[in-house]
Order: C-alpha cells, then sequence, then structure tokens
C-alpha cells in the first residue's frame, strides 16, 4: 500500500485494515452533479478502489459553481458528467477503476446498476429516483445515504435495511410537484453542497470500513445562511411501511416510465424513449444538418433551431432546452427524431 493514503492510515479509526477494506469496495453513485460528483472526489481521494458513477446529463456552465470535478473545457466540449467525472478522477487517483455509465437511471437498469456494489450514494436531485433506489436496496438489503441540498439547506440519512428506517418510512408520500423549493427557484450555494456531501462521504467510510457504531444515526437537517444544525433521532424501521415493512417496491416494479420528466433549474425537459434503443449519432447529424447548427462528439449530438436546442444521447434520450413544457418537447422529439 503506497505513502498516498498514509496520513489516512494514521487515523486510528481507519487504520491500514480500514484502508484495505476501502481499496477492495465498491460504491454506486447515482447522479454525478453537484452532491454526486463531491462524493466521487472525496471517495476517489479516499481511496475507494471502484466506484461506479451513473448520470444521465452533461456538463454546461450553469454547473461550474458548485459541481467541483468539471472544468470549462467539460462545459464547452458538453461531455456527459459521467465521462468527464471518470476524467477528471483519472488525474486525482489513477489506481482508482471508475466506471461511467450514462444513462437515466429507472426501474429498468436500477437492480443491474446496484448489482456487485457494497454501498449506494445519493447524487440525483428527485424524489422519484430516491424511492426507485430506496425500493431497489431494501429489496436488496444494501445500506445507501440520500442526500439532498437547495439554497442553503441540505438534508441526509443513511438506510441500513432491516436496521433503520428506510426513506418510506420518513417520508411517506413523494412532495407534491411545485411544493418544495427547487434549485430553479430558490438557487444554492456551494457550501450546503460541501456540507452534505462530507457527511454522507464520511457515513458512507464508515460503512465501508465497518464502524457502523460511529454512525450517526439520525436524519441531518443543516441550514447553512440561518446557522440552524440539527439531529432528528430516528428509531428502528416501521413495520407498517409501504416498502420495507409490507415489502411492496411500488416505484421498482412500475410497468412504465414517464416519457418526459422536467429537469430542475435548466428550462429543460428529458424525453426518453419507451423501449431501449441506440442511435447511429453520424446519421443523425448528416440528417439534421440542413436544418440548424449541428455539433456532435462520440457520446451525444447538440442540434440547435427555433430557439430550442436538444441534445441527444447515444441511448435516444433527449434533453430538450428553452421549454418546460413536456408536450411542447415531446413534439419536438417526434418533429426531428421519430416517435
Amino acid at each position: 500500500m503506497n505513502e498516498r493514503y498514509s496520513r489516512q492510515i494514521l487515523f486510528r479509526e481507519i487504520g491500514r485494515e480500514g484502508q484495505e477494506r476501502l481499496l477492495a469496495s465498491r460504491v454506486l453513485i447515482v447522479g454525478c452533479g453537484a452532491l454526486g460528483s463531491s462524493h466521487a472526489e472525496m471517495l476517489s481521494r479516499a481511496g475507494v478502489g471502484s466506484l461506479r458513477i451513473v448520470d444521465r446529463d452533461f456538463v454546461e456552465f450553469t454547473n461550474l459553481q458548485r459541481q467541483t470535478l468539471f472544468s470549462e473545457s467539460d462545459a464547452a466540449e458538453r461531455l456527459p458528467k459521467a465521462i468527464a467525472a471518470k476524467r477528471s478522477i483519472a488525474e486525482i487517483n489513477s489506481e482508482i477503476d471508475v466506471e461511467a455509465i450514462v444513462a437515466d437511471v429507472n426501474n429498468s437498469n436500477i437492480e443491474a446498476l446496484i448489482a456487485g456494489c457494497d454501498l449506494v450514494l445519493d447524487g440525483t436531485d428527485n424524489f422519484q429516483v430516491r424511492y426507485l433506489v430506496n425500493d431497489a436496496c431494501v429489496k436488496h438489503e444494501l445500506p445507501w445515504i440520500y442526500g439532498a441540498a437547495v439554497s442553503s439547506y441540505g438534508t441526509t440519512m443513511t438506510i441500513r435495511p432491516g436496521e433503520t428506517p428506510c426513506l418510506r418510512c420518513i417520508f411517506e408520500e413523494m412532495p407534491d410537484a411545485g411544493s418544495a423549493p427547487t434549485c430553479d427557484t430558490a438557487g444554492v450555494i456551494m457550501p450546503i453542497i460541501a456540507s452534505i456531501s462530507a457527511i454522507q462521504a464520511a457515513e458512507a467510510v464508515k460503512l465501508l470500513v465497518g464502524d457502523t457504531a460511529s454512525l450517526h444515526r439520525s436524519l441531518v437537517q443543516i441550514d447553512l445562511w440561518a446557522n440552524d444544525w440539527r439531529k432528528i433521532k430516528l428509531a428502528g424501521p416501521n413495520d407498517d411501511c409501504i416498502c420495507c415493512g409490507r415489502r411492496w417496491f411500488e416505484f421498482l416494479d412500475a410497468e412504465a416510465q414517464e416519457f418526459a420528466a422536467v429537469l430542475c433549474g435548466r428550462d429543460a425537459v428529458q424525453i426518453a424513449p419507451p423501449r431501449l434503443t441506440e442511435i447511429d449519432l453520424p446519421a443523425l447529424a448528416a440528417r439534421l444538418s440542413a436544418l440548424g447548427d449541428v455539433k456532435q462528439n462520440e457520446y451525444l449530438l447538440r442540434f440547435s433551431i427555433e430557439n430550442q436546442e436538444i441534445t441527444v444521447f447515444r441511448d435516444g434520450r433527449a434533453i430538450v432546452k428553452g421549454t418546460d413544457d413536456p408536450a411542447q418537447a415531446r413534439s419536438l422529439y417526434a418533429r426531428y427524431l421519430g416517435n
């Protein structure tokens, strides 16, 4: 074991044995935006041997204020976030194995994504995916760490199926649309991202080295601007919980995902095809080039027309920027990509 981790090994609670356990661990990071990129950097520097990073989006200049793994060149190239994260981590710790997956997490792939992992870290920006992750992790008895941040407020909870409440024990129903602030309406500051991610990463390291006695066992809530720090102690699992009590995996068992989803803070809608597909990006670029400005790399194609910008991924997904109307986004998708 090289000197890279010497200071961490000196920390008694980790030591050499704990460091060896970290190097042998595999962690899934769901979402590689503000929280997810921070998780990925912390865990790669700590020597977690294998990271599986999945994200559906690409880097934009508005991300750079708070998404620490990305650079201006990533934004200029419109690199998918998972790919940009893998490249950045290679410069931080070339010994880490990073699997970058450019995909939308849904009920058709979540169980494959968690397979072989020791832990799941939440870096998402919506409850739909969090409930899906909760279903999969409870079903397969895999620990995961919930986290969220907006404005100057953040919250996190460590979930160990069978030992602690799951997400639906605490938040039984998904919040109504428009009922909570988003990064689009309230903004977000970098310090709350760093704070929540630090707690999540610390909990992850505790779990991976086997020091479960040191877990905070709380729902942590922080508002850095108001200088408000709270820990709500948690009891055991709720026997009546629809997920971990009754073991009804509502989100995992859904027959179909929504075809369109409004993206937080983006004035954009993601369109996902109902079936798995693979787009021939060069052929699509050739078809669209006569209609508007087209730019392409090996991961995605960007097409501008009629004050709209459409980014198409190889898996058939598209992000339509310039609207928050799913119907309009579907119409543009059908017009230029087909049904």
